[in-house]
């Protein structure tokens, strides 16, 4: 199986960390089963001095498919609606993105 890595940041929106932190912490379980559904794993989302970064392991093989899989499901889309807004995109963002991808400069394994 192959693994591609996938990181990303965007900004969060200080006065709603708190409401991201307590939607994160219970995160909704078919939002979840989506993610997995589309080959998703070992994902997670850190934050420092207001920037969130995001990285999960991708072992599909068709990754805009899976991409569309999880854009497709209505519980991911409310999911969305709760959070984008606490988010704030990066300068130079393509139209239509939210996160900025990051390139990978090292890895270990």
């Amino acid at each position: 199986m192959s693994v591609r890595r996938h990181a990303a940041v965007i900004r969060l929106r200080p006065e709603l960390e708190a409401e991201y932190r307590a939607l994160h912490a219970a995160a909704w379980p078919e939002v979840l089963a989506t993610l997995k559904r589309a080959n998703i794993g070992n994902y997670s989302i850190f934050l420092r001095d207001g920037l969130l970064f995001s990285y999960l392991e991708y072992t599909g093989d068709d990754y805009e498919a899976d991409s569309a899989l999880i854009a497709e499901c209505p519980v991911t889309r409310e999911w969305w609606a709760r959070t984008d807004p606490c988010q704030e995109p990066m300068d130079g963002v393509d139209a239509g993105s939210r996160w900025a991808p990051a390139e990978e400069v090292f890895h270990l394994e």
